[in-house]
C-alpha cells in the first residue's frame, strides 16, 4: 500500500469548512463564543419567553396613541378621509360651528360626520388626560364595558394610562442604563487601565459622591425646577453611572497585564485603542448581566419617585402616580391589583431576562 493510500483523511490546510448553521444570528456573523451564549440562553425558556413577553409589551406601548386615544384614527366624510390621530381638524371641518378642534367624543359631532361617513376608533377610546364626563357612578369608578380598567379618582381611564405609564417607564430605564452604562463603562476603564494616582484619587471621589443622599437632592431640585423627563434623568445620571465603575475597574485591572494587551502595546497601538479594541470586549461580560437589573431599578425608582411626589408632573402617565391613587382610594381595589400586576408583571419579566443574560455570561456553563 502506498503512503498516499495510508495517509488519514483530514482536511487540505487551505480547505474552508462549510459554514454552520448558527454562524449566522439575525443576519450577523457571530463567533463561537457568541453562538454558545445565545445557544445556552435559548436553553433558558424562562428567560426567552420572558424576553418575548417585555418586547411584546414595550412594542404595543410604543404605539399607545394608535391604542388609546380621544381621537379616531381615520375618518371619511363627504367623500373624503381624515387623521385627527396626527392633524387637529376644527369642528366647522364637519359641519359643525365652532373653530375650534373638533370634540369627537361629542354626540353632536359624531353625528355630523356618521350622516355623510364613518369613524373609525382605537380600541380604547380614552387617552391618559381624557376625562369620562359619561360615567353613571361616582369616579373612581369599577371597571366596565367602556372603562375596562374602571377609572382613577379623576375619572381618566385606568387603562389608558397604564400602556401610556409602561412606554415612560420603560423608555426612561432605557435611557438611565444607555447614558450611565457610557459614563461608567469610561470611568472604570480608565481607572483599571492607567491606576496609580488617577486611580487613588477617583476612588477617593466616588466615595465622597456616593454618600450624597439622592433622595435629597432630588428634593431641593423638585424645590427649584418642575421636575420633567429630562431633569430626572440627569439627576438620576449623576449617581447611577457608579453602578458600573467597580466592575470595569476590576477587569481592567486583571486583564491590563495579559499578553494580548502588551502585544498590541508593543506594536504601537494608543492607550485608547487598546482600552476600547482589546480590553473592553471582554469587561462587557460583567457589563452586559448587569444591565437587565439596572433596568429593572431605575423602573422601580421612577415610580418610587412618582409615588412620593417628586417625579413626573402632575398628570402624566405614570405607574408611580398609579399606586399613590390606589393607596388613596382603598375602597376601589382594581387600582391596588392594576398596580401590583403591572409594575410586579415587568420587574418580574426583567428579573427572568437578567437572570439568562447571567447564565449565558457565565464561563463555568457549557453547551451539552
Amino acid at each position: 500500500m502506498s503512503v498516499a493510500e495510508r495517509a488519514p483523511d483530514v482536511m487540505p490546510a487551505t480547505a474552508v469548512p462549510p459554514p454552520d448553521a448558527h454562524d449566522t444570528f439575525l443576519g450577523f456573523r457571530v463567533t463561537p463564543l457568541t453562538r454558545r451564549r445565545l445557544d445556552l440562553f435559548r436553553r433558558n425558556k424562562l428567560a426567552v419567553w420572558s424576553l418575548w413577553a417585555f418586547v411584546a409589551i414595550f412594542t404595543l406601548s410604543l404605539f399607545a396613541e394608535f391604542l388609546c386615544n380621544d381621537r379616531p384614527l381615520l375618518i371619511r366624510y363627504d367623500g373624503q378621509f381624515y387623521s385627527p390621530i396626527f392633524v387637529a381638524y376644527p369642528e366647522t371641518k364637519f359641519g359643525g360651528f365652532f373653530e375650534a378642534e373638533a370634540d369627537y367624543r361629542d354626540p353632536f359631532v359624531k353625528e355630523l360626520i356618521e350622516e355623510k361617513g364613518w369613524i373609525l376608533w382605537p380600541p380604547i377610546r380614552f387617552d391618559y388626560r381624557t376625562i369620562n364626563y359619561e360615567m353613571k357612578v361616582p369616579a373612581p369608578s369599577p371597571p366596565s364595558r367602556d372603562n375596562w380598567l374602571g377609572t382613577d379618582d379623576q375619572a381618566r381611564d385606568v387603562l389608558a394610562r397604564v400602556v401610556y405609564g409602561v412606554r415612560i417607564s420603560i423608555l426612561f430605564g432605557f435611557s438611565v442604563v444607555i447614558f450611565s452604562s457610557i459614563i461608567g463603562i469610561i470611568a472604570g476603564a480608565t481607572q483599571g487601565y492607567w491606576g496609580g494616582r488617577w486611580d487613588l484619587y477617583f476612588q477617593r471621589f466616588m466615595e465622597i459622591w456616593g454618600s450624597v443622599p439622592t433622595l435629597y437632592v432630588i428634593i431641593i431640585i423638585a424645590s427649584v425646577f418642575t421636575p420633567n423627563f429630562w431633569i430626572l434623568l440627569g439627576i438620576f445620571l449623576l449617581f447611577s453611572w457608579m453602578g458600573l465603575v467597580g466592575l470595569v475597574r476590576t477587569e481592567f485591572i486583571r486583564a491590563r497585564n495579559f499578553d494580548y494587551v502588551r502585544a498590541a502595546r508593543a506594536l504601537g497601538a494608543s492607550d485608547w485603542v487598546v482600552m476600547f479594541k482589546h480590553i473592553l470586549p471582554n469587561a462587557m461580560v460583567s457589563t452586559m448581566t448587569m444591565m437587565p437589573f439596572m433596568l429593572s431599578g431605575s423602573v422601580t425608582l421612577l415610580s418610587g419617585l412618582d409615588f412620593i411626589g417628586y417625579g413626573l408632573p402632575a398628570g402624566s402617565p405614570s405607574l408611580g402616580e398609579l399606586v399613590l391613587q390606589a393607596r388613596n382610594n382603598l375602597h376601589a381595589p382594581w387600582l391596588g391589583f392594576t398596580a401590583f400586576f403591572t409594575l410586579g408583571t415587568l420587574l418580574m419579566l426583567l428579573v427572568f431576562i437578567g437572570e439568562g443574560v447571567r447564565d449565558a455570561f457565565d464561563p463555568r456553563k457549557n453547551v451539552a
